[in-house]
């Protein structure tokens, strides 16, 4: 069984700003004994990912 997975406007970019140490934990590399590193690159971009959607659903609605 294949799921297709359709995001609207996936191919649009957005820009986040993270710092050098961020941008390399999300790549795979650990930082032991800072893993707040990894947790602030990916809240950053769960929250520009949140903001870029609620943006383009009121311009829907």
């Amino acid at each position: 069984m294949t799921t297709t997975v359709k995001i609207p406007q996936g191919d649009d970019t957005m820009k986040v700003e993270l710092t050098v140490k961020e941008a390399m934990a999300l790549t795979g590399i650990k930082f032991h004994g800072n893993h707040n590193v990894e947790v602030s690159a990916k809240r950053k971009l769960q929250e520009a990912l949140d903001q870029q959607y609620i943006e383009d659903r009121r311009t829907i609605n």
